[in-house]
């Protein structure tokens, strides 16, 4: 959805409130009560509350002063900006809600799914306006930089994975540290739910002898595009016709009847994507 800039930046501003305020509700609420660590600035943050009784919500500012010095050199104004407004927005919603927070669950496990929950939910709306809570945040985000076709989840687990080898060195917390993995892994999953959706996407190959009337039966019965590429067969050396097309998911099942029926000897690979840009997909030319 094109947006004028402003209210695209009103609207963003909103997702980075609400997510803020939603992260810091499973941080006060559910994982916190419950020694479930938290992964980058914020777990260290954490580790020295419960080592020095120091505030999470001004340690996690305090710290993030040089992550966001880099931030602003690699990513520009309205990252900086933006994140900067996330990370001030989370670290007073954690230390707001810390102020009166009742643990909704005493059963580590229960807190340990549902924070992961509730904070993938809000890291999610904050890392889709394009920011980030800081942190390890923008470690991931750095990092994505250089490595683009690894998701952004993925990066933020190892980066906070090394918080939690330390929590439980520290505190001799084996258990919050499995259950700490098992929050980590619901958030990651569902900030990759946010940011990517589901593999609603199919990349289709199709190796026939039929290359032509399947392409143009994908054009007129599916309305997606194919493209014919030349491949030889690594064993017999022949030559083979092979169509790429990319379809949605859900229509996978007709592509499958339509190629039997154009050629019931195809061979088929179906491989998943989460990106797919260009007509009728994604749009190619917005950049999160």
């Amino acid at each position: 959805m094109n947006l004028p800039l402003r209210t695209r930046d009103v609207r963003d501003v909103l997702l980075i409130l609400l997510g803020s305020a939603v992260s810091a509700a499973g941080f006060a609420f559910l994982t916190f009560p419950n020694n479930i660590v938290s992964g980058g600035l914020t777990g260290i943050a954490q580790i020295l509350n419960l080592l020095l009784g120091l505030p999470v919500g001004v340690m996690v500012m305090l710290m993030n002063i040089p992550l966001f010095v880099v931030a602003w050199k690699a990513f520009g104004r309205r990252f900086f900006v933006f994140s900067l407004i996330g990370m001030m927005l989370s670290s007073l919603f954690i230390d707001l809600f810390r102020s009166f927070a009742v643990p909704l669950t005493s059963d580590m496990l229960l807190a340990s799914v549902f924070g992961g929950l509730v904070r993938g939910t809000g890291g999610g709306l904050i890392y889709w306006t394009g920011a980030t809570s800081g942190g390890s945040d923008i470690g991931a985000r750095l990092l994505r930089k250089k490595w683009p076709y690894i998701n952004f989840g993925t990066f933020s687990l190892g980066l906070d994975a090394l918080v939690v080898a330390a929590f439980a060195i520290v505190f001799n917390r084996v258990d919050s540290a499995l259950y700490t993995i098992i929050t980590m892994f619901v958030s990651s999953r569902v900030v990759n739910l946010l940011l990517y959706g589901t593999a609603n996407s199919g990349v289709c190959y199709i190796i026939t002898t039929q290359p032509r009337v399947i392409a143009i039966a994908i054009g007129e019965e599916l309305s997606r595009g194919a493209t014919i590429l030349k491949g030889e067969g690594a064993y017999s050396g022949k030559e083979h016709d092979v169509v790429l097309c990319a379809v949605k998911r859900s229509q996978i099942p007709q592509l499958r009847r339509l190629v039997s029926a154009k050629d019931e000897h195809a061979f088929v690979i179906v491989t998943e994507s989460h990106e797919v840009f260009g007509k009728n997909f994604g749009n190619i030319a917005k950049i999160e």
